[in-house]
């Protein structure tokens, strides 16, 4: 093993491996150490602890470390309209719903990360519905409480939002001036529609009522293993209208869930009524 700043033994790697499978239900593979060692190196140098070993021990005894610890040990990367092809299709299913006189429709962003997905939907139902105000009410949540507060903010490098077509731009962003030049804020019209709240999707409880006319969940079942999975889609079923859809991210499948979902298109599911 390469010299390393901190001490790192199989031992401490398996300990955080069970950890963030008990606490969040990632499976972390062997190949993870390194990316590991990485991340939690920056939570050491943090509480000016010297070892892995120390860290866990001080994790026990302290539980306000825990946020930092699975913050650490999270994946955020994601985009504004990611996965095109499902918005024309939420946009459809935003428009069902308002046409059966529904008021809120409601939609669940279940693993927001910085705010893209959830306020990519937002920009979805205003132009669905050609209205500012949509009766339409969109729950963010992510298990990153750093996530969740940046998310909440709705302020982007324009790095990140200029792929965006000009149009959508002007519409749905301020660019930022003097000391904010360089940055984009989601418009307030569009904040308005989403409400931000941190969320282990492994919760015993979660403080959430549907029903669902949406519920996005994408790109989040790859780091469950099956049983976890399961667990997860069979508390998400019953929160779905039954004309509600459930999407999921491009390698994800749903083909052991099939009593409980049906697909219906590219990575789009409704759910199936008990039996």
């Amino acid at each position: 093993m390469r010299d390393r700043e901190f001490s790192f033994t199989d031992r401490d790697f398996e300990r955080i491996r069970g950890l963030i499978y008990e606490h969040a239900g990632i499976s972390l593979n062997s190949g993870k150490a390194d990316m590991v060692y990485s991340r939690i190196a920056r939570r050491l140098r943090a509480t000016g602890l010297h070892s892995f070993e120390d860290y866990l021990d001080y994790l026990d005894r302290e539980p306000d470390e825990w946020p930092h610890f699975t913050n650490s040990l999270t994946t955020n990367l994601t985009s504004f309209f990611r996965e095109s092809h499902h918005f024309p299709v939420l946009a459809e299913q935003v428009i069902a719903a308002r046409r059966q006189g529904r008021d809120p429709i409601l939609l669940w962003s279940s693993a927001c990360s910085t705010g893209e997905e959830p306020y990519s939907m937002a920009m979805t139902v205003i132009d669905a519905l050609g209205t500012w105000t949509p009766p339409v009410k969109i729950l963010a949540t992510d298990l990153d409480t750093n996530v969740v507060r940046q998310a909440a903010e709705g302020v982007y490098p324009m790095e990140r939002v200029e792929k965006l077509p000009e149009r959508d731009l002007k519409r749905f962003f301020l660019r930022g001036k003097g000391s904010q030049e360089g940055m984009a804020r989601i418009r307030p019209e569009v904040r308005a529609l989403v409400r931000f709240h941190p969320l282990n999707l492994l919760s015993d409880q979660w403080p959430i009522k549907g029903p669902f006319d949406a519920i996005f969940c994408r790109n989040v079942l790859i780091y469950f293993d099956k049983p976890t999975q399961y667990r997860l889609l069979a508390r998400f079923h019953p929160l779905l209208r039954p004309d509600g859809r459930l999407f999921v991210g491009h390698s994800e499948s749903l083909t052991h869930v099939a009593k409980l979902f049906r697909l219906q298109g590219k990575t789009v599911y409704s759910p199936l009524a008990n039996t």
